[in-house]
């Protein structure tokens, strides 16, 4: 047994199957199999690198067990033909040759099935009950159906084995088919399929029941549940416990997990979630059915980790997101370098967005690459090459830290004497706090860094520019406040002794706000993502709060968990919102705005301009004038390129290593 987490690396047996520690990557979605379902290679790189990262099991993501009615997402594995296990059988060789388990997620999408592959059929649940709100309604299956499905379920399972994997997993939660006819909110049936536990329960039991036939007494079977839905007419913990009471014999593991597709925000955690904030769902079911449980919810300091398994709250820890941000999490925790992990900040942007709500393949904010890692370490430059970066926000603290760890001297000159910029920045709103874990990482793996010098409260110029010399030229100088020419917006906006504040004055002054909040009015404008972090800060203080947005909706430009999370908040406090109205002045306590043509005042005791932001680049670009007279490659990124999220800094900031490779800098 390890000394640092003992409990997380002790290993426990399941049936014949030993877990080498209680580290498990659980099934999430990646959109990295072919359109046709496949295995790709870059599946293979991804899973095998958190492999040899020293987690005890692998879950491969939900596969699709019957073509095209249960087909989930727009590049789904699948495993309802034989055609499909010699790929799924590379994939369990290259996962098992670093030592860990393989598992299988086993799914049928039901009402969630993806519109576009369904190839013109309706989709299928319990009712006709939509699994998410806005999505088309689909048909009651009829019970010869759900006697089909069975069958498509065991012969999946069995194919599974055949292909080499460890284990299989259930899926029974997070709005998916099983779930549509567990839950009472979409199952309204009146046969023997619905009304009581025992028969929303059935179609769960017959499919495990099926599964162990087809698998054999011995390889160990996890269903995963949503324990608690989050939702007005969805399962509560108790109704959970007591339909496990129908499911749970076959039963080898129960992944505990949560929420369902209205309430995502619980279901793939919004940041705000403390670590293992889940641990009473798994307690629970843990403490009645006394078999081996899985937890899971924003899961990413490893002594929490470590206390959770301590207390008997759960068996294994699953570990989601946080094995993307970081494939090293479990070798890093064992070797007592829990320090140097790339904490996950639960932004939920590459992860669920990209996925979710655009179609792409999964990414990271603070890892900019799943498939191939830290690989880049072992090409060091074949010559000596001086890179400067000015900013030292997060995209500038990347591209510095690659650039070094490719053997390049670097040089890094940040105006501010922090390091961190607009993130650090960020990470002070309360309910964003664990963004701050980011700028900490990339300034203790800086600080490792012998070749990296770094110059805080320095303005970088042209003198110093021709001094150091540099081969190649990065600007990360982030971006300011958006603010049109609207009569008093500039002369007002974080002026002395006026209350009328930016983004940034916000930010700077987030515990005067803190304690003056309640019962104050605030007018917002700019219902974007950072106008509703706002309102979120002050609604949840109890200040009464006005949003004036030009657009006829809000957020358009907030993550899927986001929105579900301000819905939310929406639903349960007040705010005065005006959709369609456009700033017209601004006043030292009032805005004056118009609808349709006819303006109105919202007075305020605190004002905010959250208009968006735009690089922050002189009108006459210095460091590229510069770089152009040297004839040196020069790239701005970041928020001073284009405004964004973090995570398109973060990819930028590591592509210097392309820039590095156009100059023949590596062999």
């Amino acid at each position: 047994m390890s000394r640092n987490y003992p409990h997380i690396f002790e290993p426990l047996t399941v049936k014949r199957t030993t877990f080498k520690n209680r580290v498990i990557m659980p099934p999430m979605g990646s959109n990295l199999a072919t359109f046709t379902g496949e295995v790709s290679e870059d599946m293979k790189k991804y899973y095998g690198l958190r492999a040899r990262g020293g987690t005890a099991l692998i879950t491969v993501e939900n596969a699709c067990i019957d073509y095209p009615l249960a087909t989930n997402g727009t590049k789904q594995l699948r495993i309802d033909k034989n055609q499909f296990i010699p790929g799924l059988y590379e994939l369990t060789e290259r996962i098992h040759a670093y030592g860990a388990l393989a598992s299988i997620q086993l799914n049928h999408a039901g009402a969630s099935a993806y519109p576009e592959r369904l190839q013109g059929l309706q989709s299928v649940s319990a009712s006709s009950v939509p699994s998410k709100e806005g999505n088309p309604a689909p048909r009651p299956l009829t019970k010869q159906e759900i006697l089909n499905i069975v069958t498509k379920y065991a012969e999946a399972a069995q194919r599974a084995v055949q292909a080499g994997f460890d284990m299989v997993e259930i899926h029974g939660g997070h709005s998916y088919l099983l779930d549509q006819f567990l839950s009472p909110l979409y199952n309204k049936r009146t046969d023997e399929f619905g009304g009581s536990y025992e028969n929303r329960a059935r179609f769960a039991r017959l499919v495990i029941e099926a599964v162990r036939s087809a698998v054999g007494k011995w390889i160990p079977i996890s269903f995963r549940i949503s324990a608690a839905e989050f939702i007005d007419g969805g399962n509560t913990l108790d109704d959970t416990l007591k339909l496990l009471e129908y499911i749970q014999p076959e039963v080898d593991i129960i992944n505990v997990s949560a929420a369902v597709n209205d309430s995502i925000q619980y279901q793939i955690d919004k940041c705000d979630l403390p670590d293992g904030w889940r641990a009473y769902l798994s307690q629970a079911v843990k403490d009645k059915f006394g078999k081996p449980v899985i937890l899971s919810g924003n899961i990413r300091n490893p002594e929490i980790a470590d206390q959770l398994l301590a207390d008997g709250k759960t068996d294994f820890l699953a570990i989601g997101r946080g094995l993307i941000a970081d494939p090293d999490w479990a070798r890093k925790a064992q070797s007592g370098r829990a320090n140097y992990i790339r904490k996950c900040i639960s932004c939920n942007i590459g992860c669920a967005d990209h996925r979710i709500s655009k179609s792409q393949p999964l990414r990271c904010t603070v890892n900019p690459d799943l498939i191939y890692g830290e690989a880049y370490k072992k090409n060091n430059v074949t010559r000596d090459l001086h890179v400067v970066v000015i900013g030292g926000g997060t995209s500038g603290l990347e591209t510095a830290c690659t650039a070094a760890e490719a053997g390049c001297r670097v040089t890094l000159i940040e105006r501010e004497r922090e390091l961190g910029g607009l993130a650090r920045k960020i990470a002070r709103f309360p309910e964003k706090s664990r963004i701050e874990d980011f700028p900490a990482y990339l300034e203790q793996r800086a600080s490792h860094l012998p070749n990296l010098t770094i110059k805080c409260g320095t303005t970088a110029t042209k003198k110093m520019l021709i001094e150091l010399k540099p081969d190649i030229l990065y600007a990360a100088t982030g971006s300011k406040p958006m603010l049109p020419p609207i009569e008093g917006l500039r002369e007002l906006t974080d002026a002395e002794g006026t209350q009328v504040k930016s983004i940034y004055g916000f930010m700077d002054n987030i515990p005067y706000f803190e304690q003056n909040a309640a019962g104050k009015n605030v007018a917002i404008i700019g219902c974007g993502a950072v106008g509703l972090d706002v309102m979120e800060f002050f609604t949840l203080r109890k200040a009464h709060v006005t949003m004036i947005e030009m657009m006829p909706s809000f957020g358009k430009d907030a993550d899927v968990v986001s929105k579900s999370t301000f819905k939310e908040l929406l639903a349960t406090h007040p705010v005065d919102m005006h959709l369609g109205t456009a700033l017209q002045k601004v006043c030292p306590n009032k805005f004056i705005a118009s609808h349709d043509g006819h303006l109105a005042e919202y007075p305020f005791d605190y004002g905010f301009i959250c208009m968006g932001l735009i690089p922050d680049i002189p009108a006459e670009d210095p460091f590229k004038t510069y770089a152009e007279e040297q004839g040196i490659p020069f790239c701005n990124l970041g928020n001073s390129r284009k405004t964004g999220q973090i995570i398109h800094g973060t990819e930028a900031g590591r592509n210097i290593l392309h820039t590095i490779d156009m100059i023949g800098g590596f062999d």
